[in-house]
This record gives C-alpha cells, structure tokens and sequence, in this order.
C-alpha cells in the first residue's frame, strides 16, 4: 500500500469517526438555563471543538491501526467475506 493510499484511507475513517465523536458531551443551551437572545435553544454551550477533534484523530489513528493490522497483517481483505451470490460453476 503506498503512503498516500495509507492516508486516504485515514482520511475517510477520520471524517467518519468524527461525526461519531462530535455529539458526546454537548449540553445544550436550553440545558444549560443560559439562552441567549437570537440563538436555538439545541445551540450548545460550549463545544469544545479543538478538544474533540483531538479526540477524534486518536479514535481515527486507533481504527486505522486495526484496519491495517487485519489487512495488511492479517491478510483479510473483501475477498474473505462470504458471497451472498452463487459463484458461476
């Protein structure tokens, strides 16, 4: 696999994980009690977004570590999942 076949693939596990992680430890304003003024009350508090997208390169680097050690390791790739057609004879 080359590098940048390495990193697309990090890549779309990263945006995937991340619409994971985005959602965990939001309290919203309506939750909150501090509405302001002009806002929708599901609006959160405070996001922590730099937080999160740390968290979220950690989850991504740590999926990524088994994706590769299954195929690249391992050996499994698409190929090794059962057909759910019948194979021509």
């Amino acid at each position: 696999m080359s590098l940048f076949t390495a990193f697309a693939v990090y890549f779309i596990i990263w945006w995937l994980t991340l619409f994971i992680v985005l959602p965990f430890g939001i309290q919203s304003q309506a939750e909150a009690g501090e509405r302001l003024q002009g806002t929708d009350p599901g609006a959160p508090v405070n996001p922590r977004l730099w937080r999160k997208l740390l968290i979220n390169t950690l989850v991504a680097g740590l999926v990524f570590a088994v994706w590769y050690f299954v195929t690249r390791v391992l050996g499994y790739g698409i190929d090794s999942l059962p057909s759910i057609f019948p194979e021509d004879r």
